[in-house]
């Protein structure tokens, strides 16, 4: 069987100059959390006295990719050039009309969902002796999107998003 590796797929970007971001490393694990949402009314209390509640609806699910690491110490370049400056369009606006960050899709093996970053951390953590960082560890925070509303056009059909993953 192939190793497949997991990647945020670039869905749309307005600016058109984000790339897809693949993982030198798979994540260990990918923990989803999804708030749902009840309000209550403390003046209508049942038989126990604890408030009424009314289901209210969904938040969007959220998660962390998290001590996502890149390494380019073999190849002695930059990890900034090579990975991390394309992680960062994720997370930038830009001055002009284009300014919204692209939307991505979580795939591996499968396609979760369309997401946006919510938050970015990385951190160097090795150099070689003349500065250049060669290693990086990342954290992307994601949000789930809702494919339906989406700007920016129409969206692939999964076999499009299969033969992406398939040409990679």
């Amino acid at each position: 069987m192939k190793l497949e590796k997991a990647k945020l797929m670039v869905h749309s970007d307005p600016s058109g100059q984000a790339k897809d971001i693949e993982f030198m490393f798979n994540p260990s694990e990918l923990d989803f959390t999804r708030r749902i949402i009840w309000d209550s009314d403390v003046g209508n209390r049942g038989s126990t006295l604890l408030p009424k509640v009314n289901f209210s609806g969904v938040e969007p699910y959220s998660f962390t990719l998290q001590n996502l690491l890149f390494d380019t110490y073999e190849k002695k370049t930059s990890v900034l050039k090579e990975y991390i400056n394309n992680i960062k369009k994720g997370a930038t606006a830009r001055s002009n009309t284009l300014t919204r960050p692209p939307v991505y899709i979580l795939t591996w093996h499968d396609s979760y969902f369309h997401c946006v970053m919510t938050s970015l951390n990385y951190r160097l953590t090795l150099f070689l002796a003349d500065g250049t960082p060669v290693k990086a560890i990342v954290n992307i925070g994601l949000q789930e999107v809702d494919p339906e509303n989406i700007p920016g056009g129409k969206l692939p059909t999964i076999g499009a998003i299969d033969n992406k993953l398939t040409k990679h």
